[in-house]
């Protein structure tokens, strides 16, 4: 068996607008890269972790990489540990899933130390423990699509990958701001109406089986978050200006990634999406924030073994 193994998980667009906490896409670019050693000790150590400025947990039940990997050893009773490098590509606060890749990078590579490597949605359980540490709960929208890569409905159970046309592309732009999780869960508090569920499981549907059918029409229909992305949009500076820009690009729809601050949109053509950039850009930088920007197949490829 190998003694260590490097693998790379890319950036995910969490939500996709009406899917909250169980639907999400992988995004070509921008990813965390974790290396995994065997040791003797039956242990998991956190070594390192590089590309950040912020002072991230090396304690390993306080880290999502190490949560995962001590919830793996405990489940399989490994006689052996773990020894961890990270290093972040992925910017903290973003919207970006930068504590799913953490996580999800490390039980790849762990994974493919072991005498008998276990399926991606073996390892899912793991991920959803590891994933907790940092939102304070265990969903998959983002986990989920890192594993098996593409678009992937994600539940307490199961991971069902859903079909999406190879033409049909993302762009994703993430302002330079900071927007913690928690603090864009806390902004969800308080009652709904029960024409708020009816209206965005109506669009999920529509989302959903647009997917299926390589319907844009369908996708046009119903990629509008009525339910979580009104109690979030005021946490972002700029937001309604950009979302007006992707709108006007072409867009199929758009919404915040994620927790945020990130925006994305769904186009039919990569040309689309990439002429729509600048104006989503220039946006936000009206509003006093400069941003990145990716273009990415919807149907990208999951966390890989370097």
């Amino acid at each position: 068996m190998k003694g260590q193994a490097r693998a790379f998980a890319p950036a995910s667009v969490g939500n996709v607008g009406v899917g909250f906490d169980i639907l999400g896409h992988v995004i070509e670019g921008p990813g965390d890269t974790v290396t995994v050693r065997r040791i003797d000790a039956p242990t998991v150590r956190i070594a390192a972790i590089g590309g950040t400025t912020v002072d991230l947990p090396l304690d390993a039940p306080s880290n999502t990489a190490g949560a995962a990997l001590i919830a793996m050893r405990q489940a399989l009773a490994l006689p052996f540990g773990f020894e961890v490098e990270i290093d972040k590509g992925i910017a903290l606060g973003s919207g970006m899933g930068g504590s799913a890749a953490s996580c999800v990078a490390a039980l790849v590579a762990a994974n493919a130390l072991l005498e008998a490597p276990l399926s991606r949605q073996a390892l899912y359980p793991f991920a959803l423990v590891g994933e907790a540490v940092a939102s304070g709960g265990k969903h998959g929208d983002n986990l989920g699509p890192m594993l098996l890569g593409g678009l992937v409905l994600a539940t307490a159970e199961h991971l069902v990958r859903v079909p999406v046309p190879h033409a049909w592309h993302s762009l994703l732009v993430h302002p330079e701001a900071i927007l913690e999780t928690r603090r864009a869960r806390a902004a969800l508090a308080g009652t709904y109406a029960l024409n708020e569920f009816v209206a965005q499981s109506a669009n999920l549907a529509l989302v959903l089986a647009g997917c299926h059918a390589g319907d844009a029409a369908l996708v046009r229909a119903g990629l509008k978050d009525v339910l979580v992305e009104p109690r979030r949009a005021p946490l972002i500076v700029g937001f309604e200006a950009a979302k007006a820009a992707m709108l006007a690009g072409g867009a199929m729809g758009a919404s915040i990634s994620g927790a945020g601050p990130s925006i994305f949109g769904w186009f039919e053509q990569r040309a689309c999406a990439e002429a729509a950039a600048p104006a989503v850009q220039a946006a936000f930088k009206a509003a006093g924030l400069q941003s990145q920007a990716w273009v990415s197949r919807i149907a990208a490829p999951g966390a890989q073994v370097l």
